[in-house]
């Protein structure tokens, strides 16, 4: 016959030691900072061995020897019934009393009279109810449980280009997006359906950013080949060159509500240019190696850079220069992403993915356990940031907690090797619905929310933190 038994999975005493950790810590939260009750009774004995400790030698006089503090007396005398009368509503006994039968008092009689050569300052305490009162209750520390998102699935596959695809755009009216690959080519696809509308030729070398603007039917491109251009797609050709920059270029933005543009590159250095004159506007220098990322928004700072040289810097765009520089990590910031609502940011980094509150670069909080070269960031209203890796790996975080609620990992196309699995780029949607990323298999692959997933189907599996955050 056999065994309907079914045999328990063991649990590992890492496991056990952290759920005793974890009901520990549960348990006596609400009580952490609550004051202790005075003890009265404690606190009355602990006055009378204090007094008969130090002062037990000057509590009586010998007998036949007269107080020679007669107006000392008489004023502490007055003043002590004053004080008797303000408090007369107390419970606190005198010092100099005689202990009660808890304690004997074996050296002093009571018979003796009280000695008058020593004045005890009997100042009263304050009744129990007032020194909690005056006791600043701090609110028990409450970690935030993470918001609920629903899991994300890959929706489809766009192959076409011939080369790493390594930069995307999503144009305003979120019909079609655009994206560069390292064949040179610009392609525009349409966002529904997923079919290419338009290739673009022009550059002579890898195509590392694109922008749609949204204020002028152009498109912005940067490459490898030192070159800024820009595209007119009523005529679908290019129309400006921006000339200036010393090596490749890696990346570039457009200024929300300003007609100017801002690019990045290998030669170190951000450079601010008019759209419509070509000028350069602005030559921002201060990073010591290359300018990976940059992001530009109408709110100060204007211009955010990271760079390799492991640095952060927000630039005052009227003056030209940095006016502040986060030094926190450690390795190279090659990707920043903007929340879209709130006044904060991310970069990302091979230590760590950091948060940061704007305008002047307060950090909030790491993002850890992405342990690879993370190349490319992105955040959507609905506070889900998304982190890409050189491995092929996806991570989805809770941007208020930082809790990470998913983890994917990206599949070769067919005929790819398995070193092709990086992810370069990515960007969602204007409607956040859609994650549009860029990779090294030559395909772009778009991830849409399972719409079957509910709170039930799919919970929170989150523990809190109970270990001491990091400074930075």
């Amino acid at each position: 016959m056999a065994d309907t038994t079914t045999a328990e999975k063991p649990i590992s005493v890492h496991s056990l030691v952290f759920r005793s950790l974890k009901r520990t810590h549960d348990l006596f939260l609400a009580n952490q900072n609550t004051p202790i009750l005075p003890d009265e009774a404690a606190d009355s004995i602990s006055r009378k061995l204090k007094a008969k400790d130090q002062y037990g030698t000057v509590l009586t006089l010998p007998k036949g020897m007269k107080p020679h503090v007669k107006s000392v007396v008489g004023t502490n005398e007055i003043t002590t019934e004053n004080n008797n009368d303000d408090t007369s509503h107390t419970t606190d006994e005198p010092v100099n009393e005689p202990l009660t039968t808890t304690m004997t008092n074996t050296d002093v009689s009571s018979t003796t009279p009280m000695s008058t050569a020593l004045v005890l300052a009997n100042k009263p305490q304050q009744p129990s109810n007032q020194l909690q009162a005056l006791v600043s209750k701090k609110p028990a520390s409450v970690m935030p449980k993470p918001q609920w998102h629903a899991p994300w699935k890959l929706m489809r596959v766009i192959s076409g280009h011939l080369g790493w695809v390594r930069c995307v755009d999503v144009e305003p009216a979120n019909e079609w997006f655009v994206t560069g690959a390292a064949d040179r080519v610009i392609k525009i696809w349409d966002l529904a359906s997923g079919t290419l509308k338009l290739s673009l030729t022009g550059h002579v070398s890898t195509v590392r950013g694109v922008a749609v603007s949204t204020r002028q039917p152009y498109l912005f491109s940067c490459g490898e080949d030192k070159q800024v251009k820009c595209w007119d797609l009523e005529c679908n050709k290019v129309i400006r060159h921006y000339h200036g920059h010393l090596s490749a270029i890696y990346a570039l933005s457009l200024h929300p509500t300003l007609d100017i543009l801002v690019s990045c590159g290998r030669d170190s250095v951000a450079r601010v240019w008019d759209m419509r004159t070509k000028a350069q506007i602005h030559c921002l220098t201060g990073h010591t190696n290359t300018v990976a990322d940059v992001k530009t928004q109408a709110a100060d700072p204007e211009v955010v850079t990271g760079s390799h040289d492991s640095t952060i810097r927000f630039w005052d765009l009227a003056a030209g220069r940095t006016y502040c520089t986060l030094t926190h990590h450690k390795k190279s910031v090659r990707s920043l992403a903007v929340h879209p609502k709130w006044y904060t940011m991310a970069s990302a980094s091979p230590d760590n993915i950091k948060e940061w509150k704007f305008p002047k670069g307060e950090f909030i909080q790491n993002l850890s356990g992405h342990n690879a070269i993370v190349n490319s960031l992105a955040a959507n209203a609905d506070n889900v940031l998304v982190s890409g890796a050189d491995n092929g790996s996806l991570y989805f975080w809770d941007w208020k907690t930082g809790y990470n609620f998913q983890r994917l990992q990206t599949i070769p196309q067919p005929g790819s090797i398995d070193p092709e699995m990086g992810i370069y780029a990515m960007t969602f949607d204007h409607s956040g619905s859609r994650l549009i990323t860029c990779e090294a298999d030559k395909t772009i692959k778009i991830y849409k929310e399972d719409e079957t997933a509910t709170e039930q189907t799919h919970p929170v599996d989150w523990a809190p933190n109970i270990f001491k955050r990091k400074r930075y």
